[in-house]
């Protein structure tokens, strides 16, 4: 270890630390002189009381990309602050104090609890962790010393995240598809055994009695704790006919047979919200070619929007700019036998919608979703751009009220800002991860793995004491 005049530890721009009072012998931190505070990586947040005092306990993956070893923490909570993160956005975290180990030196740091999943370090060590001891040389790299793999796995050995007994389905249809690999991954962090089941490869028996599901070669499914209903369009009468099999057998579903349907089925959808008392753009929907006129002036007229039906993720939308495309548009599509709806264009909305994602009748996280240069619909998987935004109460009533009445627990609302307030577009009942996780920095998938575990009742077992 060298040392300046000063008798400060000269370290690099990241440095490996232990942390012997929670457990982690070995994690690699990021050295950053313009970060405050320090954080580390923490998932399964939990606060509790122990001998009258306020406690969190936590787990963390202390190496970098090894979702394999988790390790539990328990801490006295000291406190509870608002941070700014990297995205310069707020966040309220909770505060603990322990022990690090750097080099030959060990003393108490205060850190900030964050799940870093989705950053380069497990672990950022801030400037009030460092001052009156450490001097940053940007040029060094793990100046104390580095980890070799042989080491890592003499401190961490196999480790292994615990189950739980709770066995948690997925019923998808591509397995490497981002969605999927978050939720399979966030129920092994909190302990439960995932299974992936392509809903292709299912099969079932229909009995008054014994009522069964089956998968490729035979293996039963009857022991399964829930199942996550994450069908895609083109499979909805199959995957929704399994979802009704999983409901007869008392098997939980994120999502019913009944609210998927009732998703899918757009003017179906539309018709509900109305009825509700829930906004939409006006909208219209005919069977004939012969009503094409009548049904462009319903709504307003050019510019307007033409929907299919089973249109998906932006795909099947059309701006007509003018009557004369707007009647070519849509007499194209009925010559294919394409159900369409027409629907007035809201031009103040500049290319924005909002994305709400609801889960258990709460709005869980928002974006707002901005079109691609040239394009009018605002949509990420054609090239649009996403940002965190605050929703109004009105937005939030809106987006809880549409999921609640399409009998939903987890969906994806959009939401247009129209001059006359917000409008509802539609409601997703497979909503895509990929964009709000990104956006917002929340565990979204974790979420919906908590509220499995809310539906059935089930717990960590920690010994605590109750508030």
């Amino acid at each position: 270890m060298s040392k300046n005049t000063q008798t400060k530890t000269i370290i690099g721009n990241q440095e490996w630390c232990s942390f012997p009072e929670l457990g982690i012998p070995a994690i690699k931190a990021r050295i950053d002189s313009g970060a405050k505070t320090s954080s580390i990586h923490a998932f399964n947040i939990s606060r509790f009381r122990r001998n009258g005092l306020p406690w969190v306990s936590f787990e963390a993956h202390p190496i970098q990309n090894n979702r394999g070893i988790v390790i539990r923490c328990e801490r006295p909570l000291i406190d509870k602050r608002v941070i700014r993160n990297s995205s310069g956005l707020t966040e309220t975290r909770y505060v603990i104090s322990a022990p690090v180990t750097l080099g030959d030196e060990t003393w108490d740091i205060e850190l900030t609890l964050a799940n870093r999943d989705s950053m380069g370090f497990r672990m950022l060590l801030g400037r009030e962790a460092m001052n009156g001891r450490l001097v940053v040389d940007p040029s060094l790299d793990c100046a104390l010393g580095d980890r070799t793999k042989a080491e890592i796995r003499e401190h961490y050995g196999q480790m292994e995240a615990l189950r739980s007994g709770l066995k948690i389905g997925l019923l998808a249809s591509n397995e490497a598809l981002y969605s999927n690999q978050r939720l399979l991954e966030a129920g092994e962090e909190r302990g439960h055994e995932m299974v992936f089941l392509n809903a292709k490869q299912c099969y079932m028996k229909l009995d008054a009695d014994e009522p069964e599901a089956h998968y490729r070669g035979g293996k039963l499914l009857n022991d399964l704790d829930a199942v996550i209903t994450r069908i895609k369009p083109s499979v909805t009468f199959y995957g929704t006919a399994l979802a009704r099999q999983f409901e007869s057998m008392g098997i939980f579903t994120t999502n019913s047979s009944a609210a998927i349907s009732q998703s899918r089925d757009k003017l179906f959808s539309l018709q509900l919200m109305l009825k509700s008392g829930i906004d939409i753009p006006t909208t219209g929907f005919a069977n004939s070619p012969i009503d094409t006129n009548d049904l462009i002036e319903m709504v307003g007229g050019a510019p307007l929007i033409v929907k299919l039906l089973e249109g998906t993720q932006g795909r099947g939308v059309v701006l007509a700019e003018t009557k004369k495309a707007a009647e070519s548009v849509i007499n194209a599509f009925k010559s294919l036998r394409a159900n369409l709806l027409v629907q007035k264009f809201i031009k103040e909305a500049n290319g924005k919608d909002l994305r709400c994602f609801v889960i258990n009748g709460k709005v869980v996280a928002s974006i707002e979703r901005t079109a691609a240069p040239g394009e009018f619909r605002a949509n990420i998987h054609q090239g649009g751009s996403a940002a965190v935004v605050k929703i109004t109460k009105q937005e939030r009533i809106l987006a809880i009220k549409a999921a609640k009445v399409l009998g939903l627990e987890v969906a994806g609302v959009d939401i247009i800002r129209s001059a006359n307030g917000p409008l509802l577009l539609e409601v997703n009942s497979s909503p895509g991860l990929e964009g709000i996780e990104a956006a917002t920095g929340k565990d979204i998938a974790g979420m919906i793995i908590l509220s499995i575990e809310k539906k059935l009742r089930w717990k960590r077992g920690v010994v605590t004491d109750s508030f």
